[in-house]
């Protein structure tokens, strides 16, 4: 069985977040299941291969792309396009042609899989929307699987853009990619694919409601009969105390994770006696930052360290900045993207939050569950799936969870969370039962091994 993935990023190749170690990561998976993948991503800038092929596109006239290959990664190129600083935008902003550029690049993704001749085109999130449409359109024997990674982002464009897009008129209806007078791209992956996924079974579910499905649940309520959760994975090749040399000591227990709390503690200037409570996120209002913000001094009160990573929203990002220098020694705010000190938070922290508002599925959980970090999440999507309330009674469960989205909600439970805390012997079996359970690829790549053989039938 043959796989092509479709996507706009993918490590090691481009990153701005989870999708690209999705579309990185998963076809390894699957070529241990005995599965043949390739992976089809824009040449962006520093993107290396050998140039394979050119062609021209009609898009708003002829241009020109190449094609090139890297191991089992195919790039199209057109510099004008893809050789920029970002991905999909700059610190302003979107570019304002990415409806060109992502149309320009399925349309390219089109012509290699008629090259490439796969059984499956599994596409990723409104970048690459239009392709199933394509495949469908050209009438190749091709099956194809969409999935959303975040329902948030849809490709919507005015109604302007429909012309760039080649297709026929009657595409443009409410049946089909128009919305609300515009274009919606991931509507069209949505549609015209064969199945849809998304990472995990409670975001499939949430999605379908007015609450979560932006505006797209009435399509998938009528779709969900292709609808699948199938929840993402996480490469336990990099992600493993055990062998993690960006942590200060490697470790399998509980007495070894206490070494690299020691460390983190040192390095930033906090309290070691304290419970620590990490955290890495980008900052958005998604993830939480708005009840968050209204938590903080109380967290300091309950006795709690806090180290936060991430960036994003300015004006939360000062917020957080502000809470730092009203607390030295207490707090550690650093508004970057740092590999290591990452590594080194999910290690050292006694807890790690995620509050976030909606979560498709979420990685962090997952990481700071395999290095023994307790998690302390809301109970939405991919973080209600793989975060089970923690029982002293029976030592069931491997984290706290609170169900209503508020600051007082998020309180009660970081007092749950201290009290466990505060009975050493209890939380050491805790953070320990955290290190047992299993998240990785394996799993899931076999979820959609099945998916694709159902196809095929």
């Amino acid at each position: 069985m043959k796989i092509a993935f479709v996507a706009s990023e993918a490590v090691p190749y481009a990153k701005t977040g989870g999708l690209a170690d999705v579309v990185g990561t998963l076809p390894k998976y699957l070529e241990k299941l005995g599965l043949s993948t390739a992976i089809i991503l824009p040449r962006y800038r520093g993107i290396e291969g050998e140039e394979i092929l050119k062609t021209e596109i009609d898009i708003a006239g002829e241009k020109e792309i190449k094609f090139y290959k890297k191991d089992n990664a195919y790039f199209i190129d057109y510099p004008d396009f893809f050789d920029r600083s970002g991905l999909y935008g700059t610190p302003t902003g979107d570019y304002p042609d990415n409806c060109e550029r992502f149309t320009l690049f399925c349309k390219g993704a089109l012509k290699l899989v008629e090259i490439l001749k796969p059984d499956i085109v599994h596409c990723h999130d409104w970048q690459t929307g239009l392709l199933p449409l394509y495949i469908r359109r050209a009438g190749l024997k091709i099956k194809t699987v969409f999935t959303i990674h975040n329902l948030g982002y849809q490709g919507r464009f005015g109604s302007e853009k429909f012309n760039i897009l080649g297709i026929e008129p009657e595409y443009f209806t409410p049946e089909g990619i128009e919305y609300y007078g515009g274009i919606n791209l991931l509507k069209a992956g949505i549609l015209y694919s064969d199945a849809v996924t998304t990472v995990s079974p409670t975001y499939a579910n949430e999605i379908q409601s007015q609450e979560y499905g932006f505006g797209l649940d009435g399509v998938l309520r009528k779709e969900k009969n292709k609808l699948t959760g199938i929840l993402n994975g996480i490469d336990y090749e990099v992600w493993n105390p055990q062998r993690d040399n960006l942590i200060y000591q490697c470790y399998n227990d509980y007495k070894g994770k206490q070494v690299n709390k020691i460390g983190i503690t040192n390095e930033c200037l906090l309290d070691y006696k304290r419970p620590l409570l990490g955290m890495v996120s980008r900052i958005a209002g998604q993830k939480g930052f708005d009840i968050l913000i209204k938590v903080l001094d109380d967290i300091i009160t309950l006795n709690y360290n806090f180290i936060f990573l991430g960036f994003g929203d300015e004006e939360y990002s000062q917020k957080l900045k502000t809470f730092e220098r009203s607390y030295p020694n207490r707090v550690m705010v650093n508004i970057k993207f740092d590999e290591t000190l990452a590594h080194r938070i999910y290690a050292g922290s006694d807890f790690f939050l995620m509050p976030s508002r909606y979560e498709p599925c979420g990685l962090g959980q997952m990481i700071s569950l395999r290095y023994g970090t307790v998690p302390i999440v809301h109970k939405t999507g991919g973080l209600a799936d793989t975060v089970f309330q923690f029982n002293p009674q029976d030592f069931s469960g491997n984290g706290f969870l609170f169900e209503v989205y508020s600051r007082d909600a998020l309180f009660a439970t970081l007092k749950t969370a201290y009290e466990i805390y505060c009975n050493s012997a209890l939380f050491e079996t805790l953070s320990e039962n955290c290190m047992k359970y299993d998240f990785s690829w394996n799993r899931s790549a076999s979820e959609y091994k099945k998916l694709y053989s159902r196809l095929l039938v």
